[in-house]
């Protein structure tokens, strides 16, 4: 004899339960003429919908096939399988090797030919419990949500703790670790290298861990609650069986509560990281001889992978390393003519890495000692660009408009009764009201895109004219990562000319001295 038992939490009264579980089963089964106590098999705060994780269960299925176990007692249906189908597949197996399962609650024996009915009948309401549980359990998630209640969870959340009123406060020497990664980042330096970095460096993971990995990184770096916000329902559970977790694209209402805790990372930072992360994403895919698949990986090492393109082709070029004599030479060239030969590009130079970074310093040189009133019409000409296009900003009208059609379809609903249910399905109103909330809707959505569009670019032009107007009277070397911070591209138009293109549009075209 062997029982099985199993509490579905780690409350304490839960607990007591699942200590009186063991000690009825060791009293009962010690007490019967003839049955022979061999185990007694517990699992505790798991659940009953999955065998995955119930350890002590499955251990008890191997003791069973090894013939060890003749028959189980648990106490019933529901303790011992939520899930119908698994609840009919595993005492069908051990009918097979006959081993016998005794539900105590419903008096039934697996082992006898009628039981799978009546275990099917059982199994059905175990499940439909777990269901109800599991929506109950949902809905009070949505609930606590739409309220605005921020759960996190500190052990695996770096940069907070939980201060001594309950609310999230900064822990200093995590919160260091966060602004590194978004400064690292922001400087050009790709997911891999910083998470190499902080491995090397001996900085734990937010789970405590020795190795740091580039998908870590990259969710420090998009979580809004670094910012102090926390955005609720991103994913959720599609049931209780399969329990796995889906990602909410809008299936179900997500809510964004501002300003729930102290900010690590500001607004502007953290808009930027936004907008570097979606660039790098939607790098130009190039093909390549050798690669499998179209190569668009992003190159944290120099600037010029990531800007430099061939004018005839609109290819990029790759950094390469020559040996003649055995002297090292870098140069840069089209990776269509480098793999391809003059196929598709006939006349993409080879440029020698110096010369090319003198050329574009020489540009940048140029812009940042243009009379200061050229630079100022530029900056006033893009702000007048930005907001031009925007039109008066009419979402105040539009919230309020979708609150009234909100309260006109919940006045519809009341009206409803019986007598006239039939009648909603085919009322002309609710079709025309809910086609204008979307649309609504829509343009509300297109608002916020264009104000952080703008806010985004504003941002990175006042970079752009902070370096530049510091670089006057004070010239710099060649950097990647101030190049990256106020280029959009240097395109090659000839083997001495490149036209060079800062992110605010302005273009300047230089001569590459060989």
């Amino acid at each position: 004899m062997a029982a099985y038992c199993r509490v579905s939490t780690k409350q304490d009264e839960q607990l007591n339960s699942y200590e009186n579980q063991v000690n009825h089963y060791t009293d009962r089964i010690n007490r019967e003429a003839g049955w022979k106590l061999v185990g007694i098999y517990a699992d505790k705060g798991i659940t009953g919908t999955s065998m995955k994780k119930r350890d002590e269960f499955k251990k008890l299925i191997r003791q069973c096939k090894r013939g060890k176990v003749d028959m189980i007692i648990v106490k019933s249906i529901s303790r011992f399988a939520r899930n119908t189908l698994e609840c009919i597949l595993i005492t069908r197996k051990l009918r097979d090797i006959n081993v016998d399962v005794y539900f105590e609650e419903q008096n039934l024996h697996s082992i006898e030919p009628s039981s799978e009915f009546y275990i099917a009948i059982y199994g059905s309401i175990a499940q439909s419990e777990s269901e109800n549980i599991s929506h109950n359990v949902a809905w009070g998630k949505a609930q606590s949500a739409k309220e605005g209640n921020v759960f996190i969870a500190y052990k695996s959340f770096l940069g907070y703790r939980k201060g001594a009123d309950g609310k999230p406060e900064i822990d200093p020497e995590q919160a260091q670790t966060v602004r590194l990664i978004y400064n690292e980042f922001l400087a050009g330096k790709s997911l891999q290298q910083i998470a190499s970095n902080l491995t090397e460096t001996g900085v734990p993971t937010p789970m405590g861990k020795t190795v740091w990995q580039p998908g870590v990184v990259q969710s420090i770096l998009s979580n809004e609650k670094y910012k102090g916000d926390a955005l609720l329902g991103k994913t959720y559970i599609k049931d209780c069986i399969s329990k796995k977790v889906i990602v909410n694209a809008g299936e179900r209402t997500r809510y964004y509560v501002e300003n729930n805790h102290p900010a690590i990372i500001d607004d502007e930072t953290f808009a930027l990281a936004q907008e570097e992360l979606a660039r790098r994403a939607s790098k130009r895919k190039v093909k390549q001889i050798g690669s499998t698949t179209e190569q668009g990986k992003y190159c944290g090492k120099y600037a010029l992978t990531e800007l430099l393109v061939c004018g005839e082709c609109g290819t990029p070029y790759r950094r390469c390393t020559w040996t003649v004599n055995g002297k090292k030479r870098i140069v840069w060239r089209c990776i269509s003519r480098l793999d391809f030969g003059k196929k598709y590009c006939h006349q993409s130079p080879t440029m020698d890495e110096k010369p090319l970074q003198d050329a574009i310093m020489q540009a940048v040189m140029k812009v940042a000692q243009t009379n200061p009133h050229v630079l100022q019409t530029l900056k006033m000409h893009i702000q007048m660009g930005l907001g031009g296009e925007a039109g008066e900003d009419e979402s105040m009208d539009i919230q309020i408009r979708i609150a009234q059609i909100d309260k006109k379809f919940k006045d519809i609903l009341n009206s409803v009764t019986a007598e006239n249910q039939q009648s909603l399905l085919t009322d002309p109103r609710i079709g025309e009201l809910m086609s204008e909330k979307r649309i609504l809707e829509n343009r509300l959505a297109e608002y916020a895109a264009a104000e952080q569009k703008r806010a985004d670019t504003e941002s990175r032009l006042a970079n752009l004219y902070t370096i530049l107007e510091g670089m006057k009277n004070h010239p710099m070397e060649y950097d990647d990562r101030m190049i990256r911070k106020i280029l959009r591209c240097v395109v090659v138009q000839t083997k001495q000319r490149i036209k060079v293109i800062f992110i605010d549009g302005l273009e300047m075209e230089v001569e590459v001295e060989q």
